[in-house]
């Protein structure tokens, strides 16, 4: 049976990983036993996927990046140039702690730039944005825009990722979709 993806020569796939149709996995890319990358991803060079970890549908992995086991990506989640995963909170080289490996969920949408660092454990919700180089070490809501380190949420962004402006009613318009989004009393973003 023909493999409906595109594998680089030099990436190593082991067994038991189930890769989606239209995937694309280029150079010195390595994914581990048990992995499930869904349809039209695009892994990029020197990437790592370490056992277990599922990714959703159109998921860009750029270069450099490292995802380890306890990570799950939904669909359409952005993985910027050599950002970092953790999945233990207090890791030891002379210490064994991959029974204490904590889960983390990127869900549907989200964007983390380049060199952006998320600690274990945190949930980034749909369509939030993660500045290049902010550090994450708590979850993130719906739509929200994080900055620096340790990562601080400074705004509101759109689905097509621009800057969410509120007007006095508590509603913001989308200047590429023109989708509008709301602020809701109890501090969240819904999209209307």
């Amino acid at each position: 049976m023909e493999k409906e993806y595109y594998a680089h020569e030099s990436a190593i796939i082991d067994d038991g990983c189930k890769i989606g149709k239209g995937t694309k996995i280029w150079h010195f890319t390595h994914i581990m036993t048990g992995c499930v990358i869904g349809e039209n991803c695009n892994l990029g060079q020197n990437v790592v996927i370490s056992p277990d970890v599922v990714l959703g549908r159109n998921v860009k992995v750029q270069n450099n990046v490292s995802i380890y086991t306890g990570v799950i990506c939904g669909d359409d989640v952005f993985l910027g140039p050599s950002m970092v995963f953790t999945n233990v909170i207090n890791p030891r080289s002379h210490i064994l702690r991959k029974d204490q490996y904590q889960a983390t969920q990127v869900r549907r949408g989200a964007s983390i730039g380049a060199n952006a660092t998320i600690v274990c454990g945190n949930e980034i919700g749909e369509f939030a944005f993660i500045g290049a180089g902010a550090v994450v070490t708590k979850d993130v809501p719906a739509f929200a825009l994080i900055v620096g380190n340790p990562g601080r949420h400074v705004g509101w962004m759109s689905e097509y990722g621009h800057r969410l402006h509120f007007d006095e009613t508590g509603v913001a318009v989308c200047p590429e979709s023109h989708e509008k989004y709301e602020l809701t009393k109890e501090g969240k973003v819904i999209k209307l």
